[in-house]
């Protein structure tokens, strides 16, 4: 190797972020411990000095190498990281590269920028032909000739105990208009079904086992006025008095969707967001002819959208039967309704309830009162007014997160943020019984409120509208999604959540959350929790020992 090149590495946790131009503050991580039927992840960030490596090859040697996948952890230009009243605990405020799409890496080749640190991430596909015991897995840099520049050595611990299913219901608002925008293709042509395909078994991989469903043109993030595409699953035609319905592209949708493991359907709102005001976006034919029979002229109380809804209800909910979805469709009225929609809110949700109200409803609201006055079957208050719902033991409690939860200590996934309060939510869920988590952004590609189309690797914040890495957690590929580290940091938190489902099916609940706060001076809380990612690191090890010695006391036992 020639004097005047200089390379480093060191190998991190998954929950570390290698910014380009920083010096790691991340502890050192060379093993660790995983379950069957989890992911485990982790990074190697290098630096090299002297000149630009180009290209770098990549080896790995490993018994278990065909579980393995490696990709790049690729950085995207961000310049509004967080709002100017953010808490303490971010990473950074200013704007710049920031790590977040994880790329495949073509012919294992790497690029090494003089002076900027990056990082490989490195995912173990933890399945249960791997045998139990410890394996080493080793990572090469070599120069397009073959000399060495670095190594580094991770040994995985696999302990024989598979993981339980996951039972969090979980969405991610999933934007098919923004795959058609993005791929330039026909809303549901073969094409877009293709993309659609692609982008949903991306999110079943992570955890995402329920898919917001259009049933009309969703009507989220849209100006007062404006429209988005539409993507209209269900056929209407006006006649006469009545209408005729078509539920085909819906069939097809539900087809395709539990072809990729989907288990669950959210039904696009029935009224408009932020209070219900009025009816969605809905086209149809009249006289042979598309047009648009609903939208924001037309008040969601009306007599004419009323009698829209009489119409359509029923045979939609004799789909439902008919397919045998009865536990598996949700319904929704508006999204964020506040203290002054109550009014007109409880006017459609009663509505909704007469035809619906044997299915579940659900909607992300904050306000106790509309849960309080039988609105809503299922509220979805944020995980920072999420404490009068907690304290009234509301059944089967889901939440969410978005732009307003940027401060006040509570988790969320902005890319400014430390990973450690994108995974501890796993944590909080287990603890306090969550049933749902939400949240609006899987892949929303439009600027705020839908003004215009955005390339996602260029514009992070909607327009400047909210932190940057609120509205996706994948970017657009040219064969399919790129996974974000964030998608992947929130998933191994729901590791975190079944790992101690499993210990609690071993040792009890009050065993299992006892072993969790074990070392906490206060206890765990959405809004408090130790801010640091070697506590997530170590208290799984631990509770890793604490499974592995139930497991082996109750053999002995039998």
């Amino acid at each position: 190797m020639t004097q005047e090149i200089t390379f480093e590495t060191v190998s991190l946790s998954s929950l570390a972020k290698v910014f380009p131009d920083e010096e790691i503050q991340d502890p050192v991580l060379q093993g660790a411990t995983a379950l069957w039927n989890e992911i485990y992840s982790y990074q190697i960030a290098y630096r090299c000095e002297g000149k630009l490596l180009r290209p770098m090859q990549i080896r790995m040697h490993s018994d278990i190498q065909r579980h393995v996948q490696i990709r790049s952890v690729g950085v995207v230009p961000v310049e509004m990281p967080t709002y100017h009243d953010h808490d303490d605990d971010v990473l950074r405020v200013t704007p710049g590269l920031y790590p977040d799409p994880l790329y495949p890496i073509e012919g294992f080749r790497l690029t090494g920028l003089p002076g900027q640190w990056r990082s490989i991430w490195i995912e173990v596909d933890v399945t249960d032909d791997i045998e139990p015991g410890t394996h080493s897995i080793e990572i090469a840099f070599e120069t397009d000739e073959g000399e060495l520049l670095g190594r580094q050595s991770f040994d995985l611990v696999v302990v024989g105990i598979e993981l339980p299913k996951q039972t969090l219901i979980r969405t991610e608002w999933f934007h098919s208009d923004c795959l058609a925008a993005y791929y330039g293709v026909e809303v549901f042509s073969s094409e877009h079904w293709q993309w659609i395909r692609k982008y949903v078994r991306t999110a079943v991989r992570n955890g995402i086992n329920m898919i917001l469903t259009p049933l009309f043109t969703p009507p989220l993030d849209t100006f007062i006025g404006g429209e988005r595409q539409t993507v209209q699953l269900v056929g209407v035609e006006q006649q006469g008095d009545g209408y005729r319905f078509d539920f085909d592209r819906l069939e097809q949708w539900i087809r395709l969707c539990e072809d990729c493991g989907v288990e669950y359907f959210e039904f696009s709102h029935l009224f408009t967001q932020w209070g219900a005001k009025s009816a969605p976006k809905i086209m149809g034919q009249v006289n042979g002819e598309q047009k648009q029979l609903f939208g924001w002229e037309h008040s969601s109380t009306g007599q004419e959208y009323q009698h829209f809804l009489e119409m359509f209800l029923p045979e939609l909910r004799a789909f439902i039967l008919q397919h045998q979805l009865e536990s598996r469709v949700y319904f929704h009225i508006s999204d964020e309704p506040g203290p002054a929609d109550l009014e007109i809110y409880e006017k459609a949700s009663r509505l909704i309830q007469k035809h619906m109200g044997e299915f579940s409803i659900i909607d992300a609201l904050s306000d106790y009162s509309f849960y309080e006055k039988g609105l809503v079957e299922k509220p979805i208050p944020s995980n920072d007014h999420i404490e009068p719902f907690i304290q009234n033991e509301v059944p089967d409690l889901w939440t969410y997160y978005c732009s307003g939860q940027y401060k006040g200590g509570v988790s969320n996934r902005f890319l400014n943020m430390p990973s450690y309060r994108n995974r501890i939510i796993g944590m909080q869920l287990y603890k306090f019984r969550i049933a749902g988590f939400l949240h609006w952004g899987y892949n929303f590609w439009n600027s705020h409120l839908s003004k215009r189309t955005i390339d996602p690797y260029r514009v992070m914040d909607g327009d400047y509208a909210y932190p940057a890495g609120d509205a996706y957690v994948v970017y657009p590929g040219e064969s399919g999604p790129i996974e974000s580290l964030r998608l992947r940091v929130f998933h191994e938190g729901i590791q975190d959540m079944r790992m101690l489902q499993l210990l609690e099916q071993l040792a009890g609940r009050e065993q299992t959350l006892i072993w969790l706060e074990e070392g906490l001076s206060t206890p765990l809380a959405f809004h408090q929790y130790p801010h640091h990612p070697s506590w997530i690191l170590s208290k799984r090890e631990y509770l890793i020992k604490k499974i592995v010695a139930c497991k082996e006391k109750r053999r002995l036992a039998d």
